[in-house]
């Protein structure tokens, strides 16, 4: 089974600005393509950018929104898929409460649309105050051969949500983040060490440069099963390219069984 060639966009875009974020999406899914890749991934609440405070009901879309409906013209139009990052706006009963979800929607090469995923664990008082907490941990699609996961940026920074994503045959975890200044070693250390630990890709994609109170700090990695970074960013605004091969990672986890050795019987207590 061929690689999946995986394209991690680390920029933050134009915050505010969903149509500019749209055609910054277009222009890198076209390099994406040239470049071979299946996928392009991007920042966490790439549309609308993050640090927008109380535009966050403003800006906020459904997931099947206007916005989706550009992006998944986009993939098909180049035959890539799009992970992206923005504010979902609730349906229902939710409505009407103006319930947002941090949320990241996964769109197929052929314009449908996979997956999407509301952040589980919210970072920080500005998350917390204009978002709802997710309640899925889990969801999955199938790209190019392999099973694809998603989490966002705090979410990875706890290892049972990486683990259960590894329980339940993730094979590329991909990760749009927004990590700042003081907390670089997340994107340094821990990412690679995640993959390692679950046996996994792990695609980190983060924002780059100063918004708002924020310092992002770059570093956007695809860490592979043996705990090295495949691609590293820099600190400024670039897009990286490296390939999840299914291949080594199933030579990885027969080396490195840590799942099978597992005794859960131990880990009761991890529940409480």
């Amino acid at each position: 089974m061929p690689p999946l060639r995986t394209a991690l966009l680390q920029s933050s875009g134009t915050p505010g600005d969903i149509v500019k974020n749209l055609e910054i999406i277009d222009a890198h899914a076209a390099d994406a393509a040239a470049s071979g890749a299946g996928l392009l991934v991007c920042p966490e609440m790439f549309l609308t950018g993050y640090a927008i405070g109380a535009d966050v009901p403003r800006l906020a879309e459904n997931a099947d929104g206007p916005s989706a409906r550009a992006i998944a013209e986009i993939a098909a139009r180049h035959g890539v898929a799009v992970l992206y990052g923005y504010p979902e706006r609730g349906t229902g009963a939710e409505a009407g409460r103006n319930v947002v979800y941090n949320a990241a929607q996964l769109i197929g090469p052929d314009g449908t649309r996979l997956a999407n995923y509301r952040k589980t664990h919210l970072f920080g008082c500005f998350e917390q105050e204009w978002f709802t907490p997710g309640d899925d941990s889990v969801v999955q699609a199938e790209l190019g051969g392999l099973r694809i996961g998603i989490l966002i940026c705090y979410d990875v920074e706890f290892p049972e949500n990486v683990r259960a994503h590894a329980l339940a045959g993730t094979d590329l975890l991909v990760v749009p983040t927004a990590q700042m200044h003081p907390f670089q070693f997340v994107a340094e250390k821990l990412v690679p060490v995640r993959a390692f630990e679950s046996q996994m890709y792990v695609a980190y994609v983060n924002r780059t440069g100063t918004e708002g109170e924020f310092d992002f700090v770059g570093l956007s990695c695809l860490a592979g099963p043996d705990g090295i970074a495949r691609a590293r960013a820099g600190h400024g605004e670039e897009m990286v390219v490296a390939d999840a091969d299914p291949d080594f990672l199933a030579a990885s986890r027969a080396a490195n069984p840590y799942l099978r050795d597992r005794r859960p019987g131990l880990y009761a207590s991890l529940a409480r």
